[in-house]
């Protein structure tokens, strides 16, 4: 009779293997576009609006797969903020151009121009919008998206949405609600900071919902996702990572990136010129060690404060970095439980103790910050000396209307 032996190594890998959850394989909806609809734009001239997420699993460019089937004719592509490549820097504007590989013209969708105008959609059918966000409303792209369904609706275009998952949660909704007051690029529309949607779902919201301008309703078609959930973070879907912006380089800076964006702000550098932006945070005028040890009092819950230090140079997608070549002193963060992690309010209570602690030297640029805010009632109750807490509150009523607004327009379970 054989003995079976068993190392200790293998019952431990066995034990972690059964624990663990299943990665889910999700299929984005721009390759079940490619496997199962193509009759959509099948004798149509398409315009396709995308960046450098714009690609298949298998590393392939939508552009360049669809620039090839029979009896389609791809005329135009539209570049969000950072362009078609995605490279360039936050708040650059972007050129008109021509596809080095197609030859395909490229129209600008952050420069003179937000939104395709009717000479740019002249003899267009279809437009198709494929591009990963990221879940927050401050994040540019959603704002492309609300404008370019503006004008396909005005223009008497087809619109199609090829799904794509929201990096966090997306039942994970943060933050106040835009007030109409202060709607911007940066907040076209009145939702939370993290509002816990899909583009395909959002689009569904914005249309259904009769939120764009003037009431107008696009002809919109979403491509679904297969085998996605509410509860998958975006490294949980088995999907290759493509960097979204050039700043946001891994599911940390992703996680914190709701509350840290109000950073930009302020005259505290939120990491851009490193090599960990919105990962770390500094200023020449900054004790780590007094922030760190204030930040845990506050008993944060899922993060972790550390000392840290840096330098800010010029990087691609930082040009001008805050403090640029001065040593700053401040704090790094890890999400350590993310699925109790509130980056929002973690971002309003680090706002809060910098104000606390640095009072004549931390400044909060008001307009841009009640702009990212979306809301002047967090810049007022800082100032005022309001506790966190109190502050956070304040928008709670405001997120659960949103959410219950939102319901009818999600597509996943």
């Amino acid at each position: 009779m054989r003995t079976l032996v068993i190392s200790a190594g293998f019952l431990a890998a066995l034990t972690l293997s059964i624990c663990l959850p299943a990665i889910a394989q999700v299929k984005a909806g721009d390759d079940v576009f490619v496997s199962k609809y193509l009759e959509l734009i099948k004798g149509k001239t398409v315009g396709i609006i995308t960046n450098q997420s714009g690609r298949l699993q298998d590393g392939k460019y939508l552009v360049d797969v669809l620039a090839k089937v029979p009896d389609v004719k791809v005329v135009a592509l539209f570049a969000p903020e950072h362009g078609i490549r995605g490279v360039e820097s936050d708040g650059a504007a972007i050129s008109n151009g021509v596809d080095a590989k197609t030859g395909i013209p490229i129209y600008s969708l952050y420069g003179k121009n937000k939104m395709p105008t009717p000479e740019m959609l002249k003899g267009i059918d279809v437009l198709i919008y494929d591009i990963q966000d990221v879940g927050t409303r401050f994040y540019t792209f959603i704002s492309t998206l609300d404008l370019c369904m503006q004008s396909a609706a005005e223009n008497h275009v087809k619109f199609i949405v090829l799904d794509k998952p929201d990096m966090l949660r997306p039942d994970m909704v943060d933050g106040p609600v835009l007030v109409d007051s202060l709607r911007s690029f940066v907040g076209i529309q009145p939702i939370p900071s993290a509002y816990g949607m899909t583009p395909g779902e959002l689009a569904t919201m914005f249309n259904k919902g009769h939120m764009l301008k003037n009431g107008v309703e696009a002809d919109l078609r979403v491509i679904r996702m297969e085998n996605y959930r509410r509860d998958m973070w975006y490294d949980q879907t088995g999907l290759k990572w493509i960097t979204p912006s050039p700043n946001l380089r891994d599911m940390n800076a992703v996680e914190l990136y709701p509350g840290m964006v109000l950073l930009e702000a302020t005259n505290a550098a939120e990491g851009r010129g490193t090599n960990l932006p919105f990962e770390n945070i500094g200023a020449p005028y900054i004790n780590s060690d007094q922030l760190v040890r204030f930040l845990d009092e506050q008993h944060v819950p899922g993060i972790e404060f550390k000392p840290t230090e840096f330098t800010p140079r010029p990087l691609p997608g930082a040009s001008e970095p805050k403090y640029n070549g001065e040593l700053c002193h401040g704090i790094m963060m890890t999400v350590t439980d993310r699925n109790v992690f509130k980056p929002v309010e973690m971002g309003v209570t680090l706002i809060w103790a910098l104000h606390k602690l640095y009072p004549d030297q931390f400044k909060i640029r008001d307009a841009g910050f009640d702009i990212l805010a979306g809301t002047t009632t967090i810049r007022t109750m800082i100032m005022a000396g309001d506790t966190p807490s109190h502050i956070i509150s304040s928008w709670q009523a405001g997120t659960r209307k949103f959410e219950r607004f939102r319901d009818r327009f999600l597509l996943y379970k």
